[in-house]
């Protein structure tokens, strides 16, 4: 290790060491952006980018389990990413599923991970709508298996989604609830989450034998809420960008309505746990007021 890495260490060793546990975020969205930049500033193929960025995901879900966090949301590939070309989807598709059978298989500090999927699994290729599929259902039988072996919980409920189900989320301690949430967001758009939210709500109401004028007398923020790809979990507290960019380009657009942002400079591969510590630093010295 190199003067400079040392330093850096003590560094994010006294930054994590000051961090106010009791103001951590409880989910924090990612935009995870950079990849491409970063490959071409290597000289290297864009799926070297790529694959640099699934193996910090992994390392990123790592930091989340030690401090604690327990809900993440990554925006892994936007609708408007299915745009790009074919070779270089066909690799990215095939980067994407390793990485969450990864994730699967992992436990960080000894923390369960859940994968959910949220996004429009339709608009994938069959081979990764499988895979993420099998993990929603993986994930929801793991929550079964771990409803069975702890005490009755009367916060505790499961919510079916598109994707499957997951366990409705709660405030809760670590000890009560060890697993790490993280949701993927692959084939995502944030414009395309409320449509179907709205779709949902409808084809609900029609099945109950209820008017339009009924549905739209009732009609609530609350409502919507209650058929979007996360719910049963928190909105996210904190929403990191990496790359520079400062725009949520459509991700998690209702849910961040009170969400607080931090954008960094560094791409995505090159995010360091420094960085990260930074971040919570500084969501910790916020007041947030929402809409107060």
């Amino acid at each position: 290790m190199g003067l400079m890495d040392l330093a850096y260490s003590m560094y994010e060793s006294r930054l994590s060491r000051a961090l106010p546990r009791e103001r951590m975020p409880q989910h924090i969205g990612v935009v995870v952006d950079g990849n491409r930049r970063w490959a071409k500033l290597a000289g290297t193929p864009t799926a070297d980018g790529h694959l640099a960025g699934a193996h910090k995901i992994v390392e990123f879900i790592d930091w989340c389990a030690e401090l604690g966090i327990p809900t993440v949301t990554l925006y892994m590939l936007s609708t408007d990413n299915m745009n790009r070309s074919a070779a270089e989807l066909d690799q990215l598709m095939e980067i994407i599923g390793d990485t969450l059978d990864r994730l699967a298989e992992s436990r960080p500090g000894g923390r369960p991970v859940r994968v959910h999927p949220v996004g429009a699994l339709e608009l994938l290729p069959e081979p990764l709508a499988a895979r993420l599929r099998q993990l929603g259902e993986r994930n929801a039988a793991a929550d079964e298996a771990e409803d069975a072996a702890e005490p009755a919980d009367d916060d505790a409920e499961t919510v079916t989604t598109r994707t499957g189900s997951i366990r409705r989320i709660v405030r809760r301690s670590r000890e009560r609830s060890p697993a790490v949430h993280v949701n993927v967001a692959v084939g995502y758009g944030g414009r395309q989450e409320i449509v179907d939210a709205v779709k949902e709500l409808l084809r609900e109401a029609d099945s109950q034998g209820r008017g339009l004028e009924e549905v739209a007398e009732e009609l609530t923020p609350g409502a919507i809420s209650q058929w979007l790809y996360t719910r049963g979990q928190p909105d996210p507290d904190l929403i990191i960008r990496t790359s520079g960019e400062q725009r949520l380009s459509g991700f998690l657009m209702w849910q961040s309505a009170y969400s607080e942002f931090y954008f960094c400079e560094a791409l995505w591969p090159d995010f360091r746990r420094v960085d990260f510590v930074r971040a919570l630093r500084d969501y910790a010295q916020r007041q947030r007021r929402f809409g107060g």
